[in-house]
């Protein structure tokens, strides 16, 4: 059974006439009528009566019209949601996230898509740089937004924002001046707050070369993972950190946040995915990001 076959049916059908179904769908008559004809030798059932006067459905035929009027219908949304689905616009994305994206360019990037992209689900995964290279590696993951430098030969690194550090510090901190810039030199003797190595070596590296410009190596008496931790656990006044400026977002009872002074460096925060991933609706969700990035400035 052909679909053209059931095409050809429904014209007769509703039009009651061969000679008007053929006009309908720009086909001469006579192989129109064999074909309606040989639908119904392979249904082994008549469904159109024909007379001089035109054509009439059996009821045969008119079970068989109101069925296939439903699967052509779902045929046409199965098309149009394929055509969707290739251009991006439909299906489901899993995406992961450092928690200072999610403190800043991911919340407006992730509106802004949803009001352009409704039939896409965006299933969002808060998770370390190095735990989002696993997850991709393992097929649950389709985009990253991570730390840089990520350098990885089955996967891609593109930064698209560039961020200064802040310190972040106790309220009542007696050694730092009440208000304004402060140098990195004035934190030689504190007790440093910092993400692990592994969790984001650019950030890691970018601290430890900063203060060694500044002429000291910082003291580190506390690893944390995710950076709600290190800023809960500068907050309950273990030590201080140096942080994204987009970690200011994160507003927490206890904490000021301070610009530095001098030559602060930047850590870059990128998307990642596989290096052969060309999915549409992974290309739809890097546009919205590198725009809401250029927002951010």
């Amino acid at each position: 059974m052909e679909l053209r076959h059931l095409r050809y049916f429904l014209a007769v059908a509703e039009e009651k006439s061969f000679s008007r179904a053929a006009e309908r769908l720009h086909v001469s008559q006579p192989p129109l009528s064999m074909h309606v004809k040989a639908l119904e030798g392979e249904l082994g059932v008549r469904l159109l009566d024909r007379t001089n006067r035109g054509v009439t459905l059996t009821p045969a035929g008119q079970v068989f019209l109101d069925e296939i009027r439903a699967v052509l219908r779902r045929l046409d949304q199965a098309r149009i949601k394929a055509q969707h689905a290739g251009q991006g616009e439909v299906g489901t994305l899993s995406v992961g996230f450092v928690s200072t994206a999610g403190y800043g360019i991911l919340p407006p990037a992730l509106k802004q898509f949803r009001e352009r992209f409704p039939g896409v689900d965006v299933q969002l995964h808060e998770l370390t740089t190095d735990a989002q290279i696993r997850e991709m590696r393992a097929g649950r993951l389709d985009l990253g937004i991570g730390l840089g430098p990520v350098d990885e030969v089955d996967l891609v690194f593109e930064t698209v924002l560039r961020e200064t550090l802040v310190l972040a510090a106790p309220v009542r901190h007696a050694s730092l001046p009440r208000s304004g810039p402060v140098r990195l030199k004035a934190l030689s003797n504190e007790h440093f707050i910092i993400p692990p190595r592994d969790v984001g070596p650019g950030l890691y590296d970018l601290i430890i070369s900063l203060c060694r410009g500044a002429g000291f190596t910082p003291r580190i008496t506390q690893h944390a993972r995710q950076m709600q931790t290190v800023i809960g656990l500068v907050a309950s006044g273990m030590g201080i950190a140096l942080v994204p400026a987009s970690v200011q977002n994160l507003k927490r009872a206890g904490v000021q946040y301070r610009a530095l002074k001098g030559a602060t460096g930047s850590v870059e925060l990128g998307l990642l995915r596989a290096r052969d991933d060309e999915a549409q609706i992974a290309n739809r969700f890097v546009e919205v990001l590198k725009d809401a990035a250029a927002a951010h400035g």
